[in-house]
């Protein structure tokens, strides 16, 4: 035995092993009571998830070295078998050692290590369903609002590895989730493959009112190449204005029927802009509900606009009534902005003719506790943190924001984007009157709820006695972690949800890394990780996975290697794009191929398949 190895060394570390693993007993031991609120199948890896906090309460990374030096276990994959893994190692020390190894009380033999592994497994199929041969990473997919018409689409996904159909009730309605419900079931039927459906609560919304619209005012452009010459005029379509519903029809121009009837191929449309350029605009082409017309410069119009028309036949033709653009808000560093209690519309700051600010920015909210348990100081965070501030006043009707830093400057606040408040302890509860009325229209048909805005232990007693309440006890749980206090409050939140199993826990990382910031999400969301491992439940990896393919149907390096990370989840969660089911394909041959290296932590040691080498 090589010199620092003595047996008075390996006896010492032998002696700290179990002192680590009384601990770990003991500590388990004073939370009984979780036991016995637990049915009996939670009571194994309500243990092991005692026994896993108590040991990470210890910096072991001294004693992982000396470990690893004597060729056993470093300690570093002990998460769903943790008793065992102590165990074993301490087996294996009194054996180097060379003494007597005595059986500690509440011995875990060597079956404890396969059935922390086999509980998770058991876990995830109870709740995400089966795995897929080849696949066990399930895929989950957001189903956009189009899901509740085109029956295709869901047979589509199905076919290309969808596990899941998330059904998001902040958007839509029954009618719509009911129709969704319908085509996936007609896919299952199809395709010949099961396919589980989540709804996921909306939860408490944050987010900023509406503003007021920006002027109406149509702009058309033709493509220019970089020294700035037209290589394609600009395309306007032209449609007879039959009403204020059809004002924006397909993004064309609203005109009136009877200037709308003069129009001919090979006619001609003349008028002066906005900005007073006269601009002449050719007639492509003339159907019965719409014509094209193109132009070679730039144009800005707006209603009250008036063509004149020549060709085959002459006269005016008036641009009619149409939406003008999305209101915004233009921010700065150092801007004031007002949130005001309500739903009146926002608007941007006004200015004096000596430039000096006479009216802030003002956005408004409904969510009353953020005008009650916000403090001054606190910082505040917008549009998934692209503009972020600090609250310098608050009264129960407005909270006065100064804007310290953007993405971009200046900044664009849009109605409708997402309001954090990190530090800010609101006093809010997870499942709201929407959510109650929502879980009555949906229970029926949900293989399992997501529950938005966790925040405390008690949030889940809620969703489960709304749920047994229902009637619809056995629906499974999933857990959305995607706030600073829920991540903080993980271990009792997951020592609830382990009473009322099945349970699966969401890493929501867009809120999550907005409320951490984002250059802690890579260090959270492996803890989130460890800790479900530790509990056997399964976790879901969301957010922006592939975001580009589906949307734009190239994905970049990062997302690719992103998706390949995903794959120590049980499930990975895809939005909504043009590009979906291309996105499901390409992350089914990513996870397949992943599966052959890596099982959440432990590298799996494949034979390479690289380019043929041989020594010289």
């Amino acid at each position: 035995m090589p010199e620092r190895f003595t047996e008075e060394r390996v006896r010492e570390l032998y002696e700290t092993v179990g002192e680590l693993r009384r601990k770990a007993v003991a500590y388990a031991e004073d939370y009984t009571g979780h036991l016995e609120q637990a049915p009996e199948s939670s009571h194994f890896s309500i243990c092991n998830l005692l026994h896993y906090l108590a040991l990470r309460r210890h910096d072991l990374r001294p004693l992982q070295g000396r470990l690893s030096r004597l060729g056993l276990s470093s300690l570093g994959r002990l998460e769903a078998h943790v008793d065992a893994t102590l165990c074993a190692v301490l087996a294996a020390l009194a054996r180097v050692g060379g003494f007597t190894f005595v059986r500690p009380e509440g011995f875990s033999g060597e079956e404890a290590f396969d059935s922390g592994d086999a509980l998770l497994t058991r876990h995830a199929a109870e709740l995400l369903g089966e795995d897929e041969g080849g696949r066990h990473t399930r895929i989950m997919v957001t189903m956009p609002s189009e899901a509740a018409e085109n029956s295709e689409l869901m047979q589509q996904l199905v076919a290309a590895g969808m596990n899941i159909a998330r059904i998001n009730c902040a958007h839509d309605g029954p009618e719509a989730w009911k129709a969704m419900v319908s085509h996936i079931r007609a896919a299952e039927t199809a395709t010949g493959r099961r396919c589980r459906i989540a709804f996921d609560l909306a939860g408490p919304k944050l987010r900023t009112g509406p503003l007021r619209p920006g002027p109406a005012v149509f702009r058309w452009r033709p493509q220019r190449d970089e020294r700035g010459r037209t290589t394609a005029p600009a395309r306007i379509v032209l449609f007879p204005h039959a009403g204020p519903d059809e004002s924006d029809r397909a993004g064309g121009l609203p005109v009136d029927p009877v200037g709308f009837a003069l129009l001919r191929q090979g006619g001609r449309l003349e008028t002066r802009d906005t900005r007073e350029r006269h601009r002449v605009l050719d007639i492509v082409s003339v159907e019965e509900d719409h014509a094209v017309a193109t132009c070679d410069r730039t144009g800005y119009v707006e209603p009250g606009t008036t063509f004149h028309v020549t060709g085959e036949k002459s006269g005016t033709l008036t641009v009619m009534p149409f939406a003008g653009s999305p209101g915004s808000i233009l921010l700065r560093t150092g801007d004031t902005l007002l949130i005001r209690r309500g739903d009146d519309p926002g608007e941007p700051e006004e200015r004096g003719a000596d430039g000096t600010v006479t009216r802030p920015a003002a956005i408004s909210c409904d969510f009353a506790p953020l005008f009650i348990d916000c403090r001054p100081g606190e910082p505040i965070l917008f549009d998934d943190g692209l503009i972020a501030g600090t609250i310098r006043r608050v009264d129960p009707t407005e909270i006065e924001v100064v804007i310290e830093h953007s993405a971009k400057e200046p900044a664009r606040l849009r109605a409708e984007k997402g309001i954090n408040v990190p530090d800010s302890k609101l006093d809010v509860p997870a499942l709201t009157k929407k959510d109650i009325a929502d879980l009555h229209a949906v229970a029926a048909d949900a293989d399992m709820i997501s529950l938005s805005f966790v925040r405390h232990p008690e949030d889940v007693e809620a969703l489960v006695e709304e749920l047994d309440r229902i009637g619809a006890g056995e629906t499974g749980i999933v857990l959305k972690i995607e706030n600073r206090t829920a991540f903080a409050k993980l271990a009792p939140i997951l020592l609830t949800a382990l009473r009322h199993p099945p349970v699966a826990v969401m890493i929501a990382r867009g809120d999550l890394g907005v409320e951490l910031g984002f250059q802690r999400m890579a260090e959270v969301q492996e803890e989130i990780l460890w800790l479900c491992e530790a509990a056997h439940v399964p976790v879901i990896w969301a957010t922006q996975v592939l975001e580009s393919l589906a949307k734009r149907g190239l994905a970049t390096r990062a997302e690719v290697t992103d998706a390949a990370m995903s794959g120590r989840a049980e499930c990975v969660m895809l939005n909504k794009g043009p590009h979906i089911v291309s996105a499901v394909e390409t992350l089914d041959d990513i996870l397949r191929r992943m599966e052959d290296h890596q099982s959440k932590k432990s590298a799996r040691m494949r034979e390479l398949k690289v380019a043929e080498w041989t020594a010289d």
